[in-house]
């Protein structure tokens, strides 16, 4: 469900202020937790260190980003595979034709 046009988007007070005194491009991470913050214009060209709940992953801000929430660009789950006994022989046969080497063409 998306946010009432009444309130207004959501942009975490705190964030706003950081951005504040600092310019733009200047390449310096801000460090948040507020994945749930979204991006406004003032925002653009800032990188942001966004928390995964792991690492801080940097997000430079796009003038395409606005109106999208930080957490969307720093993923908090980490796909691994799709297992099983299929997929392991795939794999196992792959490995072994990129270990045989081509015959040479004359």
């Amino acid at each position: 469900m998306s946010r009432s046009i009444k309130k207004g988007p959501y942009v975490d007070e705190k964030l706003l202020k950081k951005i504040s005194g600092k310019k733009s491009g200047s390449g310096e991470i801000i460090k948040t937790w507020a994945r749930s913050s979204q991006i406004s214009p003032e925002m653009i060209g800032f990188t942001f260190g966004v928390h995964n709940g792991k690492d801080f992953i940097s997000v430079t801000v796009k003038e395409e980003m606005i109106g999208h929430r930080l957490g969307e660009f720093a993923p908090s789950r980490k796909f691994v595979r799709h297992g099983g006994k299929m997929q392991k022989e795939i794999e196992a046969s792959a490995k072994v034709s990129a270990q045989t080497p081509a015959a040479p063409s004359k």
